[in-house]
C-alpha cells in the first residue's frame, strides 16, 4: 500500500477481468469473447475513416451510434446513452441515478463489477439469494432500497430472467432506478427495450462486445427514458466529453446496421451451445440452462478448479470463480465449433482416465 493513497483508494478490492494470456496458440474460453470476426462491413468502415480527420476530436455525443440503436430498438435518440464499454456505462448509472441514502439490490451471484462501484462510488449493496436453481425471485426486490441492478442473462450462470419477472420488479419500484444489464440478451432472450416507454424508471444497459464482435473497440449504450439518459449525460461530461472515438463510432454505425452478420453469427453460437451443453450432459455435467454465449456446468464428481487447471495444461482456458455456491462450477465461452471439439476430447480424456 502506497503513502500517497487515499483512503479511498487504499481500502478498494478491484475487479479483476478474465485472463487475457500473453502466449499463443490457446483455445481461449475464458472471457465471453465472440469467436467470429466482426462484420466485414465494420472493418471496411473504420478502415475508411483511416486518415487525415484522426488529427479532429470526435463527435463528443456519439450521434451516429445513437441514432443508429434508436432506430434498431425504435426508439428516439434522446433515449440512448453511449459510453466506453457498458463498464463505463454501469459507472456512470451507478454515480448518476443511485440514491446513496439507501442500499442498492442486486442477486448474490452475479457480474462481479457491482461490488467494486459500491465501493467506488460510497453506495451500500444489499444482496438477494437466488433460489436453489439460481434463479431471480422478483418478490425479493419488494424492498426498501435506492436502485436495483442485475444481468439478464445473469452472469456467471447465463439464467435468463423472463419479461414479466422484470415488469414485476418494475412494479413494485416505481421511485427507483431499475436497471437490467442486457450484455448477452441477443444469445437467447427478449429485450427489455420493449418496456421503456411504459416504464421511465427502467434503464436497459447493452454492448457491441459479445454478439457484435467487438470487444475491442469498447462500445456500450444504455436505453431509458429521457430523463434518465440525460443525468448520464451530465456525469459523462464531468468526467471526459469523448469517451467514443472515430473508428469506433464508424464501426459500431456498421455493425448494428449489419444484421445479416449478426444473425448469421449468433446464430452459429446459439447452435454450438446447445450442442454443447447436451455433450456436456452426456459426459455427467450438470449445464444451467444458458441463454448466452457461455455455458456454467459441474460435475458431481470432479473438482471444478482442478478441471480448468488440467484443461490449462492442454492448452484449453475456461473461467473458474472461487467463490460461495458456485465454486463448483466451471464456466465456458462458446467457441467455434474446432474449439468446442476440442474442449470436448479433453474433458472426455479428463473424465474417463481419472
Amino acid at each position: 500500500m502506497s503513502r500517497f493513497w487515499s483512503p479511498l483508494v487504499s481500502q478498494l478490492e478491484p475487479y479483476v477481468p478474465g485472463e487475457q494470456p500473453k502466449v499463443s496458440n490457446l483455445i481461449k474460453l475464458n472471457t465471453n469473447e465472440n469467436p467470429y470476426p466482426p462484420s466485414p462491413a465494420a472493418l471496411e468502415a473504420m478502415q475508411a475513416e483511416m486518415g487525415a480527420s484522426l488529427r479532429l476530436y470526435p463527435d463528443p455525443e456519439s450521434s451516429e451510434i445513437k441514432a443508429a440503436v434508436a432506430e434498431y430498438y425504435k426508439l428516439s435518440p434522446e433515449q440512448v446513452f453511449v459510453g466506453n464499454g457498458s463498464d463505463e456505462v454501469l459507472a456512470h448509472a451507478f454515480q448518476a441515478l443511485i440514491n446513496p441514502a439507501k442500499p442498492l439490490l442486486y442477486p448474490d451471484i452475479t457480474y462481479s463489477f457491482y461490488p467494486v462501484y459500491c465501493q467506488l462510488y460510497g453506495i451500500t449493496p444489499k444482496t438477494m439469494p437466488l433460489d436453489a436453481e439460481f434463479a431471480i425471485n422478483p418478490a425479493d426486490y419488494q424492498t426498501d432500497n435506492g436502485g436495483i441492478i442485475f444481468p439478464n442473462p445473469n452472469a456467471p450462470t447465463g439464467l435468463l430472467l423472463p419479461l414479466d419477472c422484470i415488469k414485476q420488479i418494475l412494479d413494485a419500484n416505481p421511485d427507483t432506478v431499475v436497471m437490467v444489464d442486457e450484455a448477452y440478451i441477443d444469445f437467447g432472450g427478449e429485450s427489455a427495450v420493449s418496456l421503456i416507454n411504459d416504464y421511465d424508471n427502467l434503464l436497459v444497459i447493452q454492448t457491441l462486445s459479445k454478439s457484435r464482435s467487438l470487444a475491442g473497440l469498447r462500445v456500450g449504450f444504455a436505453m431509458g427514458n429521457a430523463d434518465l439518459i440525460d443525468g448520464l449525460e451530465r456525469v459523462k461530461n464531468s468526467f471526459n466529453s469523448y469517451p467514443i472515438d472515430r473508428l469506433a463510432i464508424k464501426g459500431s454505425v456498421a455493425a448494428i446496421k449489419d444484421t445479416a452478420w449478426f444473425e448469421m453469427t449468433r446464430g452459429k453460437i446459439i447452435a454450438s451451445r446447445e450442442k454443447l451443453t447436451h455433450e456436456l450432459q452426456a459426459l455427467g455435467f450438470s449445464v444451467i440452462p444458458s441463454a448466452a454465449n457461455f455455458v456454467f456446468a459441474h460435475h458431481p464428481e470432479h473438482n471444478a478448479q482442478q478441471l480448468g487447471e488440467k484443461l490449462r495444461d492442454n492448452k484449453i482456458i475456461v473461467r473458474y470463480f472461487n467463490k460461495p455456491r458456485i465454486s463448483e462450477y466451471i464456466r465456458i465461452t462458446v467457441g467455434t465449433e474446432e474449439e468446442c471439439e476440442a474442449l470436448m476430447s479433453n474433458l472426455k480424456s479428463l473424465i474417463t482416465t481419472s
